[in-house]
């Protein structure tokens, strides 16, 4: 075998698997494009009903903003009363967010990656959690296998490559702990 065909051989691999069949994924596709990301339907609740019927697991009086970009809706789950806003959920693997949680504009949420050290630059996810009061901020992204615990921040433009300890505010790329969080 030439190191070519080996090379495809390894980048065809389809170990993934993406928990819906092929007709559910063109569909989700299409209702994505038309009622979502194109911001056709300004309506919370509509869009959340669209997503139950596709599988997502959402909470009572949950905000969905129009333009965002969901992958999978069945690997989603959205506690009570949070809101996500023009954002980007690239859910290869489940994304669980708690109750009060807030996901601000084109933040991003990445569970899926290559592997660098293999010809076939295999996929690597790994699910990410966001815990109750937890506060994504614009343009913030979130990588594979993080948790943000209880009430964390991640602040504007921030990129958190590890795990986010509670009532703490992060900030920079890589995300490093600025300060505590204090609620009143």
């Amino acid at each position: 075998m030439t190191k070519e065909t080996q090379l495809k051989k390894d980048f065809d691999k389809k170990d993934f698997n993406p928990g819906a069949s092929s007709l559910k994924i063109v569909c989700w596709y299409f209702t994505s494009m038309f009622f979502f990301r194109s911001g056709l339907i300004p309506f919370s609740s509509v869009l959340v009903f669209i997503l139950r019927i596709f599988g997502a697991k959402i909470g009572k009086d949950v905000r969905i903003k129009p333009f965002i970009y969901i992958h999978y809706p069945w690997k989603l789950t959205i506690g009570d009363y949070s809101w996500l806003a023009e954002c980007r959920i690239e859910n290869l693997a489940e994304v669980n967010i708690g109750k009060n949680a807030c996901v601000s504009q084109q933040a991003m949420l990445l569970t899926g990656n290559h592997n660098y050290k293999t010809t076939g630059f295999d996929l690597i996810t790994k699910p990410i959690v966001l815990e109750d009061g937890v506060w994504i901020g614009a343009k913030a992204t979130v990588c594979p296998g993080v948790i943000a615990k209880s009430h964390a921040v991640l602040a504007v433009g921030s990129v958190a490559t590890t795990n986010l300890e509670a009532y703490s505010i992060y900030q920079g790329n890589p995300a490093s702990k600025v300060k505590d969080r204090v609620i009143d």
